[in-house]
């Protein structure tokens, strides 16, 4: 990994701190954080400058999860309007996801990054849902810069131990995405049982 991010990072610069990021929040499947901390690695040996890498991970983030909104948006709801009454997704229930998404959506954005696998569904679900751009924005982008500035700040103070974050992320990120479905489990049965007809 370190080798491959090193080449990239010696051809594209910090081009391709972008180009990473963008695909990783996409969908790809790259270890966006490893990466990330290996970037603050790098600012620590002084290979890269701590700001212009910084802004180039929060420009890569913020591209990619703005690639996906309008991915969502383009082709996500049409297809849905479109094919799903044929499998039992219909107005109601995109309706009942919609305000569902209006009371949640905003600290799913804002902490989704941290969670492997919510990032790259969160701005789908916003376009599908028809989420205001410009509150999808203002979440979105916040939480492009907090989880960015966390991984390479967490890279650049543990110097030559970075590994860490990747071994204890492949051990507990599997817990932390368990917490998380329960909790939304919870969050849409009180939902569901607060709107549903008296």
């Amino acid at each position: 990994m370190a080798h491959h991010v090193q080449s990239l990072i010696e051809h594209y610069g910090y081009f391709g701190i972008i180009l990473i990021l963008v695909g990783g929040i996409v969908g790809l499947p790259l270890p966006d954080e490893i990466f990330l901390t290996y970037v603050g690695y790098s600012v620590y040996k002084e290979t890269l400058a701590h700001i212009p890498a910084l802004i180039s991970a929060i420009v890569g983030a913020a591209g990619g999860i703005t690639l996906s909104y309008y991915i969502g948006y383009r082709f996500g709801l049409p297809l849905l309007q479109k094919y799903g009454p044929k499998i039992h997704i219909t107005e109601q229930k995109i309706d009942f996801t919609r305000k569902l998404f209006a009371k949640i959506g905003p600290g799913l954005l804002l902490i989704g990054y941290f969670i492997p696998g919510v990032r790259h569904l969160t701005a789908y679900i916003a376009a599908i849902n028809n989420y205001p751009y410009k509150k999808f924005a203002f979440f979105a982008y916040t939480g492009a810069v907090i989880w960015t500035f966390t991984f390479i700040t967490l890279g650049k103070v543990l110097g030559e131990n970075w590994r860490y974050v990747g071994v204890y992320l492949s051990r507990y990120s599997i817990y932390l995405i368990v917490l998380f479905l329960i909790l939304m489990l919870i969050v849409y049965f009180i939902f569901k049982k607060r709107n549903s007809p008296k």
